[in-house]
């Protein structure tokens, strides 16, 4: 906080005032980046492109042509005035009837109608952040921890520790298995956990991944709810990109998992879904947070805490008229993935032209991108050096994977559905140019170190040469000093010019 002094904060809390929030880590100072210097194709086309922040705007003509043709949607249009005093009145935490349904059957479309979704067990929130922190005070206490396995979502600490008081262990996953969360993996860091003398309340994924872009398969799935199942600790599952899927395979959810297990394999109170209208339909401005529980207290307790967050009653009342339009919502739907699958592959083949690496991936709105040959060493330190190279040179925020918490340098996110064609085009041109100019350097520095060590070589070649032909020279002397006068080599008697010796040095 600028101005503020030593004593100025002795004044406020410690939440208000703990270091906890993570805005300075690079994943925020990227976006600080921008907002200093903000590309625009003709008022600054030299800023910096925002690739940094994970939106959805690929979608919003649809949305628009909706509006247009449902203007009694809104309150405040002539069409839907008649409603204002109703719906600018309300203020029920338990929300708008017709949106609590209409959120629970567009959660069904997006799992493919394989799941039903009770209205009464859906809470509200103010976005994903709000239903993240939401669900964390319904189930733990100060000093209590949550497993999340590695690299997870940046922002995670401020969402889910900052007001909370809570602490993140890391089960560390690794390309070397595809980032794959095994459950070897989990038993070691509950078991580390455990013998500090930390209590784990429970395990948090995302599904699908920020930042590695991909669902997770069945099995996995099953191997974490039983593994929750086991240790009687809960399961949270962060699923805001579930509709952002656009090639096989096909999104899973949590709720399918349990429904196929029976009541005594499975205890479904402990497990809990995360939802928001920020990604899948790209409306991160309009702060609606879901929490989903099986858990018949956590629904008691979290709606009563909801009242700190809750969804504006207006946005509520749009909504549902808009997640109700079934026809509108299939057509979005499909849409949607088609133009993520378009957006994908042509960022794809921008990357290959210039032999750039990523993870394969099949969902969400960004790539995990392999910059680890451009690195000066494999270390945390270079890839912060590459990463401000990229920021305050390439001007490109895209966001380093140290901010992930990944274990392996050289990994960083870079979102690619929030911008338009144009934009892509001259982010992938910074990018080749970049990339290409990086090459060029090294070629060039590989070649004057080649001259360098060719030139050592060569004068490593002419001093053995002269070695030699002095070695020879010595033995000369030693000939012909069984004819010269013992005193002639006498430290105080000048060599002959004709010695060969002299001529040897």
């Amino acid at each position: 906080m600028v101005g503020l002094s030593s004593k100025s904060y002795e004044l406020l809390s410690k939440i208000a005032t703990n270091d906890k929030h993570g805005e300075n880590s690079p994943y925020f100072d990227g976006w600080k980046a921008y907002d200093r210097d903000p590309f625009h194709p003709t008022k600054n086309p030299q800023g910096v492109i925002q690739m940094g922040l994970a939106e959805n705007q690929l979608c919003f003509d649809l949305i628009e042509e909706w509006l247009k043709k449902n203007p009694k949607a809104s309150i405040c249009t002539p069409e839907g005035l008649h409603q204002f005093r109703d719906i600018a009145n309300f203020q029920d935490y338990h929300g708008l009837p017709q949106f609590t349904s209409a959120v629970a059957k567009f959660m069904s479309k997006v799992r493919g109608g394989r799941v039903k979704f009770d209205p009464n067990r859906i809470l509200m929130s103010g976005g994903a952040t709000g239903a993240n922190e939401l669900i964390m005070f319904c189930l733990a206490d100060p000093g209590d921890a949550f497993l999340v396995p590695t690299p997870y979502y940046a922002a995670y600490p401020r969402d889910l520790c900052w007001r909370t008081g809570l602490r993140l262990i890391p089960v560390h996953c690794d390309s070397s298995n595809n980032f794959k969360i095994t459950r070897e993996a989990l038993e070691s860091s509950y078991k580390k956990a455990k013998d500090d003398n930390i209590n784990v309340k429970g395990l948090i994924i995302t599904n699908p991944s920020n930042p590695l872009g991909t669902s997770l398969d069945r099995d996995t799935l099953k191997s974490l709810v039983n593994f929750t199942n086991d240790n009687n600790i809960h399961l949270v599952c962060d699923e805001i990109y579930s509709a952002t899927v656009f090639d096989s395979p096909r999104f899973v959810s949590v709720a399918e998992i349990i429904e196929e297990m029976d009541d005594s394999s499975c205890k479904k109170e402990l497990i809990h879904i995360v939802y928001s209208l920020s990604k899948d339909m790209g409306f991160p401005g309009f702060r609606v947070g879901i929490v989903y529980s099986y858990n018949d207290i956590v629904v008691n307790c979290g709606r009563k805490m909801s009242s700190f967050g809750l969804v504006s009653s207006q946005t509520q009342h749009m909504l549902a008229a808009m997640l109700s339009d079934d026809e509108f919502v299939d057509n979005f739907l499909k849409e949607s993935s088609r133009r993520l699958a378009k957006r994908h592959e042509y960022f794809s083949k921008g990357l290959e032209e210039v032999n750039i690496k990523r993870f394969p991936s099949n969902a969400g709105l960004f790539y995990w991108m392999n910059l680890s040959s451009l690195l000066k060493e494999q270390s945390f330190e270079a890839e912060m050096a590459l990463w401000r190279v990229i920021i305050n040179e390439v001007k490109l925020n895209v966001s380093p994977g140290s901010s992930f918490n990944c274990l392996e340098p050289g990994w960083f996110r870079v979102c690619f559905a929030n911008m338009d064609d144009e934009t892509v085009e001259v982010a992938l041109n910074r990018i080749r140019a970049f990339v290409i100019g990086k090459e060029k350097t090294t070629k060039k520095n590989n070649n004057n170190r080649a001259k360098k060590n060719n030139n050592v070589v060569e004068v490593k070649k002419r001093w053995q040469q002269n070695l030699r032909l002095s070695f020879s020279s010595s033995r000369l002397l030693d000939h012909h000093e069984t004819v010269m006068s013992p005193h002639i080599l006498s430290p105080h008697s000048p060599i002959p010019a004709s010695s060969p010796l002299v001529q040897a040095t």
